[in-house]
């Protein structure tokens, strides 16, 4: 089965031809950080812009990187949400122009849904799953009973962690995108400095806007007093927090399922070393569990984890029409 996946939710323009959902025949990643890392963050209208700019050139491209005709194409699948509206619009327009034109099934697939498949590209996933997912837009906690059930146990009340992440670089002056500068520049420190622990309501839920606040604050205090500080050691303190209100609830909800057999971990933050680290750390304490880290190359936003979640879904009947449109809210599903 060959799936040809397009992912626009953001400010990646990708696509990626997928064979039986293991395969990864090619994938083609146009990034636009170099744009917006001038502004700070990703710009909107100017990411949709973007997408118009490049989505052809990208289905030409993996297409051929693939050596694979459309004709021999069996599914076109598609973010059809969360994410940026607009960039959302592109890809979907696209798709479904593709699949209408050589008379191919649309398959929409939801962003998270591809985070978490990236993992069968490394393993077959063993069901139930608790998988972690963490980037610049979501922080949430998925228990799945089997391949096409979703609940979300636990998520962010207000930030998201790769969000969080951005938020504190800026404080520190290290620019856009934020995570791998603090990841890097936290492993020169010690987690040192004095900063809130987060606090939420729900059980399994995580919070961050405090604890970006109590970062603001530190500095704030520090310039006020005529203080100096180590920004490794701010940076390092950051990270540890964050990283600890994650693995805090990870480990409540393994202690709480104890039917769990498998937890994966996907977004653009699972590509952060500390937060690996951890997960070694907390294999001992699970032997029971299969832990698994999606390769680097699918961390970040891209098309191939779609064309496994198109895949998965296409087998279970999912199908979209003329009618499909993007969906910035969508539930996981």
């Amino acid at each position: 089965m060959l799936i040809l996946a397009i992912e626009s939710s953001c400010d990646e323009t990708a696509v990626a031809v997928v064979k039986n959902k293991k395969e990864v025949l090619s994938s083609i990643v146009a990034s636009q950080i170099d744009v917006h890392k001038e502004f700070g963050g990703v710009i909107p209208e100017v990411a949709s812009r973007i997408h118009v700019e490049n989505i052809s050139y990208c289905v030409e491209q993996a297409l051929t990187q693939a050596n694979v005709t459309m004709e021999e194409i069996d599914a076109v699948a598609i973010t059809q949400g969360p994410g940026l509206i607009g960039c959302l619009h592109v890809g979907v327009q696209a798709a479904k122009t593709l699949a209408f034109a050589y008379h191919k099934p649309l398959v929409p697939v939801h962003h998270l849904a591809g985070h978490i498949y990236a993992n069968e590209l490394v393993v077959d996933m063993k069901y139930p799953v608790l998988a972690l997912v963490v980037s610049g837009g979501n922080s949430e906690l998925v228990y799945m009973k089997n391949e096409t059930s979703f609940e979300i146990l636990g998520e962010t009340q207000d930030d998201a962690i790769g969000e969080a992440y951005d938020k504190v670089a800026r404080v520190l002056g290290l620019g856009y995108p934020g995570g791998p500068k603090i990841d890097k520049l936290a492993k020169e420190g010690n987690p040192i400095c004095p900063l809130a622990k987060p606090k939420t309501q729900g059980k399994y839920d995580f919070s961050f806007s405090g604890l970006k606040s109590s970062v603001l604050q530190y500095v704030k205090r520090m310039e006020r007093l005529g203080q100096t500080f180590e920004m490794a050691d701010l940076a390092a303190s950051f990270q540890e927090c964050a990283l600890d209100e994650i693995f805090d609830r990870v480990q409540k909800v393994l202690n709480d399922y104890p039917d769990i057999q498998h937890f994966v971990v996907g977004g653009g933050v699972s590509a952060n070393s500390r937060l690996r680290e951890k997960i070694e750390e907390l294999k001992p304490k699970y032997p029971q569990v299969t832990f698994t880290v999606p390769p680097m190359s699918c961390c970040t936003d891209n098309a191939a984890m779609i064309g496994v979640a198109g895949t998965i879904a296409y087998m279970s009947g999912r199908r979209g029409d003329a009618s499909l449109t993007a969906d910035s809210g969508m539930e996981i599903q």
